[in-house]
C-alpha cells in the first residue's frame, strides 16, 4: 500500500532508539514552533499501526480511512493553505517495533499521530511522543492504564476496558442467564486488562468465574488450554484476545466437542475471524462499539459509502471509523487553533465537547479518555456479524 515505510531496525538498535527518545533524545520535536502558528510546508500527521503481521487488516483500515480524509481536505485547499501529508509507520503490533515506529515519526517531524491499534503497541510509544511533544490519539487502545500515566498529549477515541467488562458481564449473567463463566485472554496489555475488568463485573452480577487462563498468541494448537477449559464445563467463555487467534480457537473448540457459548471482546469484530473459523463461527458473539454498517448518522453513512466506493469494500471494523474520528479531531484542533503547537492542540482537545464524530459525540476527560461508553452485542449469523436481538442496558 502507498505510504507504508519499511522498518529494518530491530533488536538492540531498536531498544537504543527507544531509550534515547524516552530520555529526550536528539530527534527534532514534532509540534511546530514554540510560539504557535503553522510553519512553512505540509502539515505532517503520522499513523502508527500494524500494517503487516497478525493485525494488518486493522492497520491498513486506519491508513485507508485517514488517507481518504486527507485527500478530501487537500482537494479543498488544505488547512490555512497547508496541505496534509500522511506519514505511516508499521509497528507490527509489538512493543519493540512500536518504539521504533514512534521514533521514526518524531524524526519525520509529525505534529500528531493516530495510533496505535493494540494497547501493547500504544503503551510502548507513549513516552516517546510525550517527551517529544507530539499529540497522540489512539482509536482502538482501550487498556485503562494508558491514561493513568499523566501524559498530557495522549487522547483516545476508543472507550475503556472497564466499561466493556461491565457490559460483557451484564450480557452473560443478566441477559443470557449464565452463571458459570470462563475468561480466556492472551496476556497482552489489552486482553489481560479486559479479562480482569470482566472478572470483577461477573462477580458483582452474581456469576462465578470458573476458569481464568491465557493462551500463547499465534499458536497453531490450543488443545491443551481448551482441554482444561472443557473440564470446567463453563456455560460461556469470554475471550478477550484478538481476532487473529479467535478463529482457530473456535475451530479447535468445536473439534474437541466443547459445547459452550463463545463470546469475544471488541478486538474480535473482524471478518478474518469468520474466514478462519468457517462454520464454527456461527453463533459466536462479540461485545463491541457499533459496527460501521450500524452507524446511522448521515455523516457516518456518507463516509462509509465513500470508503466503499474508493476501496471496493466495507471498512474492516469499527476501529477504521474510530481512526477516522481520531484524525478528524486532530484536524479540528489544527483548524481552530491555526497552529501545530502541541501545547495548543492538547489544550484545545482537553476542552472539546460533543465533537460530531462518526462514532458519536466525542468529549475528552482531563486525562484524555473519551467520555461515555457505547457497546453493543453482535452474533454471527450466516457468516456475518449482526446485531443481537437482546441488548443489555449499560
Amino acid at each position: 500500500m502507498n505510504g507504508i515505510r519499511k522498518i529494518a531496525l530491530v533488536g538492540p538498535l531498536a531498544l537504543a532508539l527507544a531509550g534515547a527518545a524516552a530520555c529526550g533524545g536528539t530527534a527534532p520535536a514534532g509540534g511546530g514552533s514554540a510560539q504557535g502558528g503553522i510553519p512553512p510546508g505540509p502539515i505532517k500527521i503520522g499513523i502508527q499501526a500494524p500494517l503487516t503481521r497478525d493485525y494488518a487488516l486493522e492497520g491498513q483500515g486506519f491508513q485507508r480511512a485517514i488517507q481518504l480524509l486527507a485527500d478530501q481536505i487537500n482537494a479543498r485547499g488544505g488547512i490555512d493553505g497547508h496541505t496534509i501529508q500522511i506519514v505511516a509507520e508499521d509497528d507490527q503490533g509489538t512493543a519493540q517495533q512500536a518504539a521504533v515506529a514512534a521514533q521514526r515519526l518524531v524524526t519525520e517531524g509529525v505534529v500528531a499521530v493516530v495510533g496505535g491499534y493494540n494497547s501493547t503497541a500504544t503503551e510502548a510509544a507513549q513516552p516517546i511522543y510525550n517527551q517529544n511533544k507530539v499529540l497522540q490519539v489512539t482509536p482502538a487502545s482501550t487498556a485503562v492504564q494508558l491514561s493513568q500515566k499523566g501524559y498530557k498529549y495522549f487522547f483516545r477515541t476508543a472507550t475503556l476496558d472497564s466499561a466493556q467488562g461491565k457490559f460483557a458481564a451484564d450480557l452473560m449473567v443478566k441477559t443470557l442467564g449464565f452463571r458459570q463463566i470462563a475468561l480466556l485472554h492472551d496476556n497482552s496489555t489489552y486482553a489481560l486488562g479486559l479479562a480482569q475488568a470482566t472478572e470483577q463485573a461477573v462477580k458483582a452480577d452474581g456469576g462465578q468465574v470458573v476458569f481464568f487462563d491465557a493462551i500463547v498468541p499465534g499458536s497453531n494448537d490450543f488443545g491443551a488450554v481448551l482441554t482444561r477449559l472443557k473440564a470446567k464445563a463453563p456455560e460461556a467463555v469470554y475471550f478477550t484476545g484478538y481476532f487473529s487467534d479467535a478463529g482457530l480457537l473456535l475451530k479447535q473448540s468445536q473439534a474437541i466437542g466443547l459445547k459452550t457459548q463463545w463470546i469475544g471482546g471488541d478486538a474480535n469484530n473482524n471478518p478474518q475471524l469468520i474466514q478462519v473459523a468457517g462454520p464454527a463461527a456461527e453463533g459466536f458473539m462479540v461485545t463491541t462499539p457499533p459496527q460501521p454498517q450500524d452507524l446511522k448518522t448521515p455523516e457516518a453513512e456518507k463516509f462509509v459509502q465513500q470508503y466503499r466506493q474508493k476501496y471496493g469494500e466495507m471498512p474492516p471494523s469499527v476501529w477504521t471509523i474510530s481512526a477516522a474520528d481520531a484524525f478528524r479531531v486532530i484536524v479540528d484542533a489544527v483548524e481552530k487553533t491555526h497552529s501545530t503547537d502541541a501545547e495548543k492542540l492538547a489544550a484545545y482537545l482537553h476542552q472539546l465537547k460533543d465533537f460530531p464524530g462518526f462514532t458519536g459525540p466525542v468529549t475528552f476527560a482531563p486525562n484524555g479518555d473519551r467520555e461515555g461508553a457505547l457497546h453493543k452485542a453482535y452474533i454471527v449469523k450466516d457468516g456475518q456479524f449482526v446485531l443481537y436481538d437482546r441488548q443489555p442496558s449499560e
